[in-house]
């Protein structure tokens, strides 16, 4: 006869591994580089007599040292849920507890590569906005796990966390309706197949050089070929090149490019935005995307600190945008922002400036720079290319042909002044900047932690200065700044900004 529990917030669940499946993921993650290491220590001892037997032991044992570390940090891995915090143990000889309180927490994503699609787990990464990139990452935990561990961490946050029946719950709290897993979804934007192969185009990318003189050094070393012999053959065939150079030759190889930089961008776009969609509650965002590795991401409303569109060069001035929001968690993307429209409409975007809280951008109140500003664009990227085409020149002379595009830069150079523009909204701060490719970032003055007020060496003979707009969670490479105001008008948008954040 079982006897009940009365549900406590006093008695939390014990401390919990994770999957055991998580061992055999670690290992098979593991072992690629072990085999794949084969064929070249092969062929750089075959010269040795190295008994067959011998290296087989010797892969055995690798192969097992990654099983045993596989077990042992499955083994020596726990997470609990306590009231107001979740904590991680790990480590065998240095072990390491952290405690993560629910007040930091800001989002709890849930991603599955393929291995762990096949095998039914998922990782979860808790967003604290904090330095390590693994301080809340738990990498495979079943599926269902990760649902509950979600939303568990979201009622904590909320401050409504109880235990039943030995099992954990999340109880939001009230006057924060809309944390529980129970409130409705509605699919605010979502990306089609025809859209993500059109928008795969506007993704040009060369990596497929890369992977192709990464895969002649593999076979360099796996199959023992003299490096010179390389050499030798790529100095006879620049040779033959040279002596049948044209038009024709030139204009299909830059065809051939052409056609396997695009072929690579869609490629890249189909993996990453598969089955894109977006959904929305009164209080928070759901977008789930990817072929191969699929992400669920949650992004609450109330962690949103700026709005960012996004205009390509090509696609910009096809009428194309990206939509983009800045959270206190910051996000897992390179970025360091969070997507929620890789590929849409101004006209699509709109409602979702208005859902996430943010107001319109309106450019019609925006304020130039200095038009000395250009000349940022012309003593750094002009002089860079300059540099790089005379190099180039030296090394392969018909790079020479190439001094045309130096009308690029310099054309943006000139044009710098005329995009980039700033202003005092309503509610908010609005900078816009970009020649070729835009960006207008929208930022609540609620949401500001720091100005600052920047001027280098060139600046300072001109009498410019930058004023710098941070906000929590921002580390993004491109920020909402003012670049090249007159000295006076920085002090000047600066005591007004000043005033809108702190007003009385």
């Amino acid at each position: 006869m079982s006897t009940s529990v009365p549900p406590t917030a006093d008695a939390p669940l014990p401390p919990r591994r994770l999957d055991p499946r998580t061992i055999l993921v670690r290992f098979l993650k593991g072992s690629p580089s072990v085999i794949l290491g084969l064929p070249v220590f092969l062929a750089w001892s075959r010269g040795d007599n190295v008994p067959l037997g011998l290296l087989a032991g010797g892969l055995l044992l690798l192969m097992g040292a990654t099983l045993l570390s596989s077990w042992l940090g499955w083994r020596f891995f726990t997470y609990q849920i306590l009231p107001g915090q979740l904590v991680i143990e790990r480590g065998l000889i240095r072990r390491t507890r952290r405690s993560i309180p629910a007040e930091r927490i800001q989002d709890v994503s849930i991603t599955q590569g393929p291995l762990s699609r096949i095998l039914g787990l998922a990782q979860v990464r808790i967003e604290t906005g904090g330095g390590e990139a693994d301080e809340g990452l738990l990498d495979s935990v079943s599926l269902s796990e990760a649902h509950r561990l979600r939303a568990v961490l979201r009622g904590i946050r909320a401050g409504g966390y109880r235990i039943r029946d030995g099992a954990a719950e999340s109880e939001p709290a009230l006057g924060d309706a809309g944390e529980g897993p129970e409130e409705a979804e509605t699919t605010v934007f979502r990306m089609g197949h025809g859209r993500l192969l059109f928008s795969g185009l506007f993704k040009f990318s060369l990596v497929w050089i890369a992977a192709i003189f990464g895969g002649l050094q593999y076979l360099d070393q796996a199959f023992g070929y003299d490096r010179q012999q390389w050499l030798d053959l790529f100095g006879a065939a620049e040779r033959e090149v040279q002596s049948r150079l044209n038009g024709p030759v030139l204009f299909s190889a830059a065809g051939a490019a052409l056609a396997l930089g695009l072929g690579a961008g869609v490629v890249r776009t189909v993996l990453r935005n598969f089955g894109f969609t977006l959904s929305h509650t009164e209080t928070r965002f759901r977008y789930r995307r990817g072929l191969l590795t699929r992400t669920e991401v949650v992004v609450a409303r109330r962690q949103i600190q700026l709005g960012l569109v996004e205009r390509g060069a090509v696609s910009g001035r096809l009428g194309w945008r990206a939509f983009k929001v800045q959270t206190l968690g910051g996000s897992d993307e390179a970025s360091g922002r969070q997507e929620l429209a890789p590929f849409a409409r101004p006209v699509e975007i709109a409602p979702l400036i208005a859902l996430a809280g943010l107001p319109p951008f309106d450019r019609s109140g925006l304020q130039p720079v200095s038009p000395r500003h250009r000349l940022g664009g012309l003593v750094g990227p002009l002089i860079l290319a300059v540099a790089i085409l005379g190099l180039a020149t030296m090394v392969f002379l018909p790079a020479v042909l190439l001094l045309f595009t130096l009308v690029v830069p310099l054309a943006v150079a000139l044009l710098r002044p005329r995009f980039h523009r700033y202003g005092l909204a309503a509610t908010s701060v609005q900078v816009t900047r970009g020649v070729l490719t835009g960006r207008d970032w929208t930022v609540p003055y609620g949401n500001i932690q720091v100005i600052t007020v920047r001027r280098g060496p060139i600046q300072r003979l001109l009498g410019l200065a930058t004023v710098r707009i941070d906000t929590a969670g921002g580390g993004a490479l491109h920020r909402p700044h003012v670049h090249d105001l007159e000295e006076e008008t920085a002090k000047t948008f600066v005591r007004e900004l000043t005033d809108r954040i702190s007003p009385g």
